[in-house]
């Protein structure tokens, strides 16, 4: 017996050490940390419950017989997060640089069809150099199978995935379909065809980094929700954005203690907006004073700056923030900000995440570029994204709210459950000038009539009281009481209970 136990304990170590001792090494000298050093910061200390430590490779072409590591390049089990229960694999760039083989894919698929199974989250660790060669078409099957699994999970049980190293080729399309990516600056790196490539097809001469880098991704593509500096800063991320999110759209948002006092008050809200109608401030200000100890996770901080999406806490409960930004083209929606809240929204209502909303929106981006780059369809997004949501909606116009963007921004007639406005909010078709030169063009050549017409336009629409006359505004209320006042709406609205007509699914316009 005794000689088995140790037979155990010295194929455990073997299968530990990956692809051997001087890989290791060579992974921490590029400030990487290794598969299993990564599981052990993201999870609990000694949560983690391995699966498929001994499975081997069973490719024998290309004298691959010869090596056969035990684990096959993927570390893969279950543990929890703060108690809770997350699934996970982590690729292992040091055994054939992390490559994903039959088996290799064989181990992804069986945790997360136990991930589905049992209603708890999936996060993949990608640290890998794409499919694995020698295997040719099986490769390419265990990425299907893989990818088949991300959409049957897609709002059912939360997906994350952490790029922290190469992820190329096929490779990158499971990380797409799941709800956030996390990206390590300098140290990884996404693209569907590499440098090398691009060069050969399109002459193009450009670095994996500038090509598929953390900051190409988080600025300009979106496809990566958030860079950090490290693997380490990047863990910890992950665990504090997993403290928000149910395990599954089965289950309500996680509810934490909070030590903030509900009926605050912050006297200094009632100064927030300027004098001048034009002179932007930082959303970002009311949102942390609405929140929980200021506690705001942001998603896609870097990329569609004039919208704001993230979670808060409102009484320890988890809610989604959408929030027009002011300081960035004063606020307006374009196509960007329309995919950016569009898919926010969507990820809340899947997973019973409660939506603030709030708004300051002088309307849509005008322009050629907008225009011919589909602002309609890409607009149409976030305008079907709040329309279909069924979770609990609150929102608060802050300043201006003109035109289509007021319908767009969770308007009462978008199904919103409470719709307050501040005595600062504007909510009209347009802006006063723009109206008046409208509807008197014939006297544009009195400037003194037309400033007299302005302020008569000001004076009549320039406020939410003709939105509250007809019910489109619920109360307009004080500034500095903002936090008590939402946080009594979602109060009251956790048993709402709202269904969309039955349908095989909605044709949201993509």
């Amino acid at each position: 017996m005794k000689d088995i136990l140790q037979e155990l304990e010295s194929r455990r170590e073997t299968a530990r050490l990956g692809g051997g001792a001087a890989r290791v090494a060579a992974q921490h000298g590029k400030g990487k940390l290794t598969a299993r050093e990564r599981i052990e910061l993201l999870l609990d200390e000694g949560s983690f419950e391995e699966f498929d430590m001994f499975v081997a490779h069973r490719c024998t072409d290309f004298g691959m017989e010869q090596q056969r590591p035990a684990g096959d390049g993927v570390v893969t089990g279950w543990g929890t997060v703060n108690g809770r229960m997350v699934y996970v694999f982590s690729q292992d760039f040091t055994v054939f640089g992390g490559s994903l083989s039959e088996t290799h894919a064989q181990k992804i698929c069986k945790i997360m069809d136990m991930a589905m199974q049992n209603g708890t989250p999936i996060i993949g660790i990608n640290d890998s150099g794409g499919a694995r060669i020698q295997e040719g078409v099986a490769s390419l099957a265990g990425y299907a199978e893989v990818f088949q699994r991300n959409i049957m999970a897609s709002g059912v049980v939360p997906q994350i995935s952490l790029v922290m190293g190469p992820c190329a080729g096929g490779a990158v399309y499971s990380p797409a379909m799941t709800d956030f990516i996390f990206m390590v600056k300098d140290t990884s790196y996404m693209f569907v065809t590499g440098p090398d490539v691009v060069k050969t097809v399109t002459n193009e001469v450009v670095t994996a980094e500038e090509l598929g880098g953390a900051t190409t991704h988080t600025r300009k593509s979106s496809v990566a929700d958030a860079a950090f500096e490290n693997d380490v800063e990047t863990l910890a991320e992950t665990r504090r954005l997993i403290d928000f999110l149910p395990l599954s759209n089965r289950e309500k948002p996680p509810v934490r203690p909070f030590f903030d006092d509900v009926s605050r008050v912050e006297p200094s809200l009632d100064t927030l907006i300027p004098a001048n109608a034009h002179t932007p401030y930082d959303m970002k200000e009311l949102i942390l004073k609405l929140a929980d100890e200021a506690d705001f996770f942001e998603i896609q901080a870097e990329f569609a700056k004039n919208i704001l999406t993230g979670f808060i806490r409102l009484e320890g409960s988890t809610v989604g923030v959408v929030a027009n930004q002011p300081t960035v083209l004063a606020g307006c929606l374009d196509i960007d900000a329309s995919r950016k809240a569009a898919r926010f929204v969507r990820f809340c209502d899947a997973f019973e995440i409660p939506l603030l909303t709030l708004v300051d929106v002088p309307g849509f981006l005008p322009g050629t570029a907008q225009e011919y780059g589909g602002v309609i369809k890409h607009g149409a997004k976030l305008l079907f994204a709040y329309g279909e949501a069924t979770v609990p909606k609150v929102t608060v116009i802050t300043r201006k709210a003109y035109g289509g963007a007021y319908d767009v921004m969770s308007s009462k007639h978008l199904r919103g459950d409470f719709n307050y406005a501040w005595p600062t909010a504007e909510i009209a078709v347009m802006g006063a000038k723009g109206a008046v030169e409208i509807l008197y063009r014939s006297e544009l050549g009195d400037p003194a009539r037309i400033a007299e017409r302005t302020r008569d336009y000001e004076a009549r629409f320039a406020n939410p009281f003709v939105a509250a006359e007809k019910g489109f505004i619920d109360e307009v209320i004080q500034p500095s009481l903002t936090r008590r006042r939402v946080c009594r709406a979602f109060a009251s609205l956790r048993g709402k209970k709202q269904q969309n007509p039955w349908k095989k699914h909605d044709n949201i316009p993509l």
